[in-house]
Order: structure tokens, then C-alpha cells, then sequence
């Protein structure tokens, strides 16, 4: 039997796809990448996005394109891309930043008139639908992570159209994986005990205090040090997964690990909880659409579909970095901020800039990614804060300036 066949037939009778299995989302994006993108394809995709997808990508070989952003989402704004960018791309790659959606009806039509492929990062977007259709079944293939819905801290599958592919891609994840050590199926089955036991005990601020203050956070801020001359230096390599470890593997030094059946167990008994993990997280985000900080990109899905299942809820207020400073105090400690967008971050030697950056440097400034599972502390928390919505000072389309009909009605 293949590896992972058991997790990746249960994620395939949930898609009505055939899925392979892999350690984690990024080793599963770059399967795609390097089954679809030739070595110097341009990839288009959103600048607000975590700086280790575009590490996954330049792996890849490929050069990262910047698109411009809606600047209510942070994803694609596919009408915004100029002509002569769609000319000379090669393949697109959807975010669905927190589970909101792409736009990705548009970006599959724009896809099938080029001939090229689409690739959905459906990372934070598990439970997610379009139309009644699941996002991850519109493009050419996929990539789902566990550890973003049920809290394994581990787990990925990538799923494409056919069996034939299916087999193709295992056959290329199996030359990628590292061994397995029994020490890494422990730390992977423990972190997320050790985590909840931290949240329980209501230990969060301390812990986290403790962790800054001894320098043992990978990232001093947002962004991972981009280490460019590295970083440069690389690209000779390219495409080479081990010659961008350094950076594929912040966060997640694991992510091409074989884990074992204790690991693999693990994520089963956690797999036949995710419905109920996504019950939980549309009430929470029904919550926190109601607010006046949410984003009006929460409510143009309410009807007829009700909230979505969002991993964060993106939340726009003003002073952002000072109230995230703050949260902590209140329990909370919100990632998942990805500012500032990636051409920004890595400039043009790394990424093609996009011709629009304004709506993804506001985006990415004011936008604060809250758990829909901690949707009532949330709330409170900002109350006391006294925390003031942000809203753009510069003109936007029209078809976003006018904020979508109240949850429920």
C-alpha cells in the first residue's frame, strides 16, 4: 500500500478527488509546481502570503509574479491584472487567505483560455465552497494542510484529477521524504498536547513572554530574515528542495519527515473531527462578521451559504502591530500576518513586483487574523482595548468599496 493511503483515500472520498499524501501543505505545493512548472516559469500569485510559500515556489524553480489584491481579502484581484501579465505567465496559484476564497471562477477561466495550469493553495481552506463545489477541486491540483483545521501541527495531501497522475506524484513524494525517527513521531504527536495544555491552564502569556525574551521564536518579526546573498546564491541550484531548506523549513522543520503509524494514527482520529471542528468555526465566524472590525469580505458568501468555515477571521483595525502586542496579554497570540507583501519583502531580484501594490500594503498594515474557535475572548479583548476599525483612505473598485448585506439577511 502506498504511504499515507489510509488519510489520503479519507480526504479523497471528502473531495471527490484522488489525493496524495504528504508531511505537510509546502512539500505538497511543490509536488505540484515541479509536476506542472518548468524551471523559470513565472507563477502568478498574491504578495500577501506566507514568505514560505515563496521560498516553496523559488525552490521550484519558478519565478514568483505578484499580482494586485482586492483590498478587502488579500487575494488575487484577477480583473486587475493587466494583460500583459497574463501574456507571460505560466501557471497561477490561488491563496484563499484565512478560507476566504479566491476568485476562482475567473482566475479557472482565465487559466483554461492560456493553457496553463491552476494551482489552489487551498492550505486555509478546508470546508470551504464555491458555488456548492470545494475549494481545491477547480484546478489542476491542490494543497491542503492538516495542522491549520485540527490542530496536528503536521499533515498535508495534494489532490489532482486522475489515479494515473495520483501514482506519478507518490512516486516523486516517496524521493523526497527523509526518514522517519521515532523522536520526530513523538515531538509531532506531543507539540499539539503541549499546546492545548498551554491554552487550558491559561498559560499563554507567560509561556510566550518567555519565548521572546529567550530568543527562541524563529521569527523576530513577520517575516523570516531573508538572508538574500544566500539566498542568491541558491538559485544556481534551482529547482532543489534541500538547497532552500533553510528557509522551506521555518516553522515546521518536519515538513518532509515520513512520519510513522503513531504520527499517521494520530491524524486520523483527528481527521473524523473535522466536521466538527468546522461547525465550530462557522459560529465563530458568525460572531466576528457581526463586528465592526470584520472585513466585508466575510459577508459577500452569507447568503445563501451562511459563514464560512475560515481558519482566522480577517479583522482591519487601526494601530495593528500595538494591539497584537497587547493580545497577548489577553491570552492571545494572533500569526499568520504577512506583512509586508512578498514584493516588498524580497524585492525584485526575487519576485516580479506587482504593477498595483497599494491594496496589498493597506491589506497586509491593517489586517489582524482572529481564531474563529476564540471568536468570544476575541471580541472582548478588542472591546477593551477600545480597538478602531480601519477602512482604506484611497479610492477602491466599486465592487468593493460597497460593503455586502448584514450576515443573515
Amino acid at each position: 500500500m502506498p504511504y499515507g493511503s489510509r488519510l489520503a483515500a479519507t480526504m479523497t472520498r471528502r473531495l471527490g478527488r484522488e489525493c496524495v499524501y504528504t508531511p505537510s501543505a509546502r512539500l505538497a505545493l511543490y509536488l505540484a509546481l515541479r509536476r506542472w512548472c518548468r524551471p523559470g516559469a513565472r507563477v502568478l500569485m498574491s504578495p500577501v502570503n506566507d514568505d514560505v510559500i515563496l521560498f516553496v515556489v523559488l525552490a521550484a524553480g519558478c519565478r514568483p509574479v505578484q499580482a494586485p489584491v482586492s483590498v478587502w481579502d488579500g487575494n488575487i484581484d484577477a480583473a486587475a491584472v493587466p494583460d500583459s501579465t497574463w501574456r507571460t505567465v505560466d501557471a497561477v496559484l490561488t491563496t484563499n487567505l484565512y478560507g476566504i476564497p479566491d476568485r476562482v471562477l475567473e482566475l479557472r477561466r482565465r487559466c483554461e483560455q492560456l493553457g496553463i495550469p491552476l494551482i489552489e493553495d487551498a492550505a486555509h481552506a478546508i470546508g470551504t465552497h464555491v458555488d456548492g463545489q470545494p475549494i481545491g477541486t477547480f484546478g489542476t491540483a491542490a494543497a491542503f494542510s492538516l495542522s491549520k483545521h485540527v490542530a496536528a501541527m503536521a499533515g498535508g495531501f495534494l489532490a489532482v484529477e486522475d489515479a494515473r497522475t495520483r501514482r506519478e506524484l507518490e512516486l516523486l513524494r516517496d524521493d523526497l521524504l527523509t526518514p522517519s525517527r521515532l523522536r520526530d513521531d513523538l515531538s509531532v504527536t506531543l507539540r499539539p498536547l503541549a499546546r492545548s495544555t498551554v491554552r487550558t491552564l491559561h498559560l499563554v502569556r507567560p509561556v510566550w513572554r518567555t519565548m521572546q525574551r529567550l530568543g527562541l521564536l524563529e521569527r523576530d518579526a513577520f517575516r523570516m530574515a531573508l538572508h538574500a546573498p544566500r539566498l542568491t546564491a541558491c538559485a544556481r541550484s534551482a529547482p532543489s528542495l534541500t538547497a532552500y531548506e533553510p528557509w522551506v523549513s521555518v516553522d515546521l522543520h518536519g515538513f518532509r519527515v515520513r512520519h510513522g503509524s503513531l504520527v499517521r494514527g494520530q491524524l486520523n482520529l483527528r481527521m473524523s473531527r473535522l466536521d466538527d471542528d468546522l461547525t465550530r468555526r462557522r459560529a465563530g465566524v458568525a460572531l466576528l462578521a457581526g463586528t465592526a472590525w470584520a472585513s466585508t469580505a466575510l459577508r459577500e458568501r452569507a447568503v445563501p451559504d451562511g459563514p464560512l468555515p475560515l481558519f482566522r477571521v480577517p479583522l482591519l483595525v487601526q494601530n495593528r502591530d500595538a494591539l497584537l502586542e497587547r493580545l497577548v496579554d489577553h491570552g492571545m497570540v494572533c500569526g499568520y500576518v504577512y506583512d509586508p507583501p512578498l514584493d516588498d519583502y524580497a524585492g525584485a531580484e526575487f519576485v516580479e513586483p506587482s504593477p498595483a501594490p497599494a491594496a496589498a500594503r493597506w491589506f497586509a498594515s491593517h489586517v489582524l487574523p482572529a481564531d474563529p474557535l476564540s471568536a468570544r475572548r476575541m471580541t472582548g479583548a478588542l472591546t477593551r482595548e477600545r480597538a478602531a476599525t480601519a477602512r482604506p483612505s484611497f479610492p477602491v473598485a466599486v465592487k468593493d468599496a460597497t460593503p455586502p448585506a448584514p450576515l443573515g439577511q
